[in-house]
């Protein structure tokens, strides 16, 4: 059927060269006079095999990605990985709009090249089990745990110290951030506040021993401005136990991202401008940034996809410290005990029982009962008068 297509345009070509009018020549094959005026022009070209027909597949095809920006892609990928860096599509799409490439590919291209390149290994985490059962807070839905830091001291242009409390919801992966330039109490009173007014309150909040959380050593029963914040708000807190600070694991990935992505990568002389850069960085990250857990989703459409509501302050202004002291609620102290049979709370030291060594414990204060009640998974097995400071 071929040869006898191409028979037909040689034999046209032929016809027309030797004086017959197109016009006859056209109707006798059904053929159009730009058909045959076509073949014309390509006989008249020096290829022998003019009468074949070529290739249909164009020369540029818009929706394939270039050699070049494929190399780029890869390079970026190593240069994280070397530096022990977060390297997935999202942080590779980020450092090359840094860098100025354009055009930037999507986060589903780069994910195709990583997946072609065999680029999507993940590096093994340095945690190792105690092979103890630990405590862990409900994070099915928006909000209902939470988990804190603070990252810094961090330095401006200048220069100028500041510290910023970043928190995350386990849930969503939407995150806050509040920079300030100390850790009081006050100053944590506020970043909690206007976080929450941004992505509500939460029914859990876990941090690790740090001071500007819990309060201070002199007065382990004064329940700091964080405690009591979230004593007035209805909020659980929950501290980890001291030197394991992978039972935060969620915020720490994410402070470390935010040291990659933001505090490296952002020039900023001013107050105003570490305000603004961060929350602009708190918005980029919740409105674009995908997580797998979450099935591709961003924060924000993985909170839309949910059908909790959230529960929001009632002001706009902080709460002021101090706080007066609350009346009801509790919160946790998480503790591995060791072979010396010592739970320290914020520096009080309790003895427990020796059926607890090499055991986690959760050392709940009952601010109501003036109690801290000492459990073993859900079972209380001790218990300790506990007069809270006004």
């Amino acid at each position: 059927m071929r040869d006898k297509i191409e028979q037909v345009r040689m034999w046209a070509v032929q016809r027309f060269l030797s004086g017959e009018k197109p016009e006859a020549i056209c109707a006798s094959l059904g053929q159009s006079q730009s058909w045959l005026y076509k073949w014309v022009a390509r006989h008249t070209e020096d290829n022998d095999a003019w009468y074949e027909d070529l290739c249909r597949r164009p020369i540029h095809n818009p929706s394939h990605t270039s050699t070049e920006i494929e190399e780029i892609v890869k390079m970026v990928r190593l240069n994280l990985y070397n530096n022990n860096l977060f390297c997935a599509a999202q942080a590779i799409y980020w450092q090359m709009q840094d860098l100025g490439v354009n055009p930037v590919p999507s986060l589903r291209t780069i994910n195709r090249i990583l997946n072609r390149n065999e680029l999507t290994h993940r590096g093994s985490g340095k945690y190792e089990s105690k092979g103890k059962a630990y405590p862990k807070l409900p994070t099915l839905l928006p909000n209902q745990s939470h988990q804190a830091d603070h990252v810094g001291s961090c330095y401006l242009k200048g220069p100028v110290r500041f510290y910023s409390l970043n928190v995350v919801d386990v849930a969503t992966s939407r995150c806050g951030l509040h920079p300030s330039l100390s850790k009081s109490g006050q100053s944590v009173i506020d970043g909690l506040w206007s976080i929450w007014i941004r992505i509500g309150i939460p029914d859990n909040l876990q941090i690790d021993n740090n001071m500007s959380f819990y309060g201070s050593q002199q007065y382990p029963h004064g329940m700091g401005p964080l405690i009591r914040l979230c004593l007035m708000n209805d909020v659980v807190s929950w501290f980890i136990p001291v030197a394991e600070p992978w039972r935060n694991g969620v915020i720490e990935k994410f402070n470390d991202h935010y040291h990659q992505k933001f505090l490296n990568k952002t020039v900023i002389t001013t107050d105003d401008e570490l305000a603004a850069g961060s929350f602009a960085f708190e918005q980029r990250h919740n409105c674009s940034y995908r997580y797998s857990k979450l099935g591709g989703k961003t924060p924000l459409k993985a909170l839309n996809a949910s059908t909790k509501k959230l529960r929001l302050p009632q002001q706009e202004e902080s709460p002021k410290n101090p706080q007066k002291k609350p009346e009801t609620g509790r919160y946790h102290v998480v503790r591995f005990i060791k072979s010396n049979k010592k739970l320290n709370v914020f520096g009080e030291i309790f003895l427990v029982p020796s059926e607890l060594e090499y055991e986690y414990v959760v050392a709940t204060i009952d601010v109501k009962e003036q109690k801290l009640k000492l459990y073993l998974d859900k079972t209380q097995v001790a218990e300790f008068a506990c007069k809270l400071r006004n």
